[in-house]
């Protein structure tokens, strides 16, 4: 299965609680990313228009989502200080927030005593645990599913703690 938000907006659309997303990496090079991150890289400007094509179809998917009553919340493990990749996603934040997400940022010093799953995953209604499986470069190579009950548990308690210290997005300044 490809990793695409078209595929995501599926997923999502079967969802009727709540979708958390734990991400720990400092930085990603996914490919839809790239152009826009060179951009910021160079002039500091980001693409932080709901309405462009890069944010449009995720601010739908998610919009819909949130306005059928599905919490959704995102948590970022980051390293301080933090990378030039994470200031760009702080800016772009802005926009996740405003289609309906909540997030959360956490220094990793705070996490230290989490038990952590190896790889970035969503959570679907506490049962189905989706892994984004990244190169060393932070290239997405794949995904992986289970409904495992222990992993399954593993990733919400993992979540929950990183959620519980996280700080919200609008007092985190990178």
């Amino acid at each position: 299965m490809s990793q695409s938000v078209e595929s995501f907006a599926e997923l999502l659309k079967e969802t009727q609680r709540s979708a958390v997303h734990l991400e720990m990496r400092d930085s990603y090079g996914v490919t839809g990313e790239l152009e826009d991150f060179d951009r910021w890289t160079a002039t500091g400007e980001a693409n932080t228009d709901p309405s462009a094509d890069y944010w449009s179809l995720w601010v739908e998917i998610v919009s819909e989502a949130v306005a059928r009553g599905v919490v959704m919340r995102r948590a970022r493990i980051v390293s301080e200080p933090v990378s030039d990749y994470i200031r760009f996603e702080h800016t772009g934040t802005a926009v996740i927030v405003g289609a309906g997400e909540q997030v959360r940022w956490l220094p990793r010093r705070l996490a230290s005593n989490i038990a952590l799953p190896g790889n970035d995953f969503w959570l679907f209604d506490g049962r189905l645990a989706r892994f984004n499986i990244f190169d060393g470069s932070g290239r997405w190579t794949d995904v992986d599913f289970t409904e495992d009950p222990a992993t399954v548990t593993l990733c919400s308690s993992a979540f929950e703690a990183v959620w519980e210290r996280g700080i919200p997005h609008e007092k985190f300044s990178v």
